[in-house]
């Protein structure tokens, strides 16, 4: 597992609206077994964007809203196979987590 790695949502029941989850914890943390995730949702699934918080992400050729808001913890066995990479959107995903946070 890596930062900036795209899974499948682990919860089967919710992908139609949220088919993905983007993995943004530290590397060096692996070994604590869980895993920091946002969710990647459709933009049907989620409605209106707030500028910063909730940048598009191109995944398997899909436009995808990075819902920052709703990152979440979970066990890491729960995500297979990566199903993208997209560290070329780093900046991003850091930019939004820093909105959220409050770092910018």
């Amino acid at each position: 597992m890596a930062r900036f790695d795209v899974y499948a949502n682990p919860f089967a029941g919710e992908r139609r609206h949220t088919p993905y989850v983007l993995d943004v914890q530290n590397d060096h943390l692996a070994p604590i077994g869980s895993r920091v995730v946002i969710p990647l949702r459709t933009a049907s699934g989620f409605g209106a964007a707030a500028r910063d918080l909730n940048p598009t992400l191109d995944v398997e050729g899909r436009r995808l809203v990075l819902d920052t808001a709703s990152i979440a913890s979970v066990n890491g066995t729960l995500l297979k196979r990566p199903v993208a990479h997209v560290a070329q959107q780093r900046s991003d995903v850091i930019n939004a987590l820093d909105t959220l946070f409050g770092s910018y």
